[in-house]
């Protein structure tokens, strides 16, 4: 089924784009190409609706609205990422080269790990981007469902994402079932790296149209988990933070951008 899949996104996702096979011979596939999915504005309930779970006191329920945007399909991948670092001389992930962690040209279409928050906001910068907001984020993931915790429904399993233990390393982008708005990986594979600080109570004075989180902060929310994370990490309302000058090999990240 996994491979079926696999087999659909590559004929929605395949594409020359800027032609690196060209520029590296090296290349064993062609370098999938990410698509901007045009997600309508509207009301949604951000965070957990219900529940007593300590970890839900900072994604307590709240109505919020957010304007029309763009999103990528895919997670950014290692090719493209290459790109912009030969591009801008910028430094290549932290792990680059590691087999492991699946990060190097030998695997172009996995998503980029090893990159902190700082490099993602550089990388979109240089492609005319910018990063999600967490509200826009999960409004996204949620693909259009109300109150569910996954993006395809309210459970989740090895069919469809990528979380420890399915694999044990991540996985090419696309390579599990896209949520009702065409956005792979939206739950596992990796983690994503989002505009906002991270404030535990945020939630209790967010604004109700696009909020953008706090001011100020030490660190910056992460969202959707990853091949490292565990099954309740990869629900759409789950939130995590890490200092944004922190690398992690299960952090990478997805642009986005205003509609113009």
């Amino acid at each position: 089924m996994k491979k079926l899949y696999f087999a659909i996104s590559a004929i929605l996702l395949l594409a020359v784009g800027c032609n690196l096979k060209e520029k590296f011979p090296s290349f064993q596939q062609e370098p999938v190409e990410s698509k901007l999915i045009l997600i309508p504005g509207g009301e949604f309930i951000m965070g957990k609706e219900a529940g007593t779970d300590q970890q839900l006191i900072n994604n307590q329920a709240h109505k919020v609205y957010v304007d029309s945007f763009y999103i990528e399909n895919i997670e950014v991948t290692n090719a493209r990422y290459f790109e912009f670092c030969q591009a801008t001389n910028h430094r290549l992930p932290e792990f680059w080269g590691m087999d492991v962690f699946r990060s190097s040209m030998n695997y172009p279409n996995h998503p980029v790990t090893g990159v902190t928050w700082a490099d993602a906001k550089s990388y979109a910068e240089w492609r005319g981007l910018r990063l999600p907001t967490e509200a826009e984020w999960e409004f996204a993931a949620r693909g259009g469902l109300q109150g569910m915790d996954y993006p395809n429904g309210n459970d989740i399993d090895s069919s469809l994402a990528n979380f420890n233990p399915t694999q044990g390393n991540p996985l090419e982008v696309g390579s599990y079932p896209p949520n009702n708005f065409g956005l792979f990986d939206m739950s596992g594979n990796v983690t994503e790296w989002v505009w906002d600080f991270y404030d535990r109570d945020f939630y209790q004075v967010s604004s109700y149209k696009n909020p953008k989180g706090p001011v100020y902060g030490e660190q910056r929310c992460i969202r959707g988990g990853g091949w490292r994370s565990g099954k309740s990490c990869t629900s759409v309302h789950f939130r995590q933070s890490l200092r944004p000058y922190w690398v992690d090999f299960n952090v990478g990240f997805r642009c986005a951008k205003d509609l113009e």
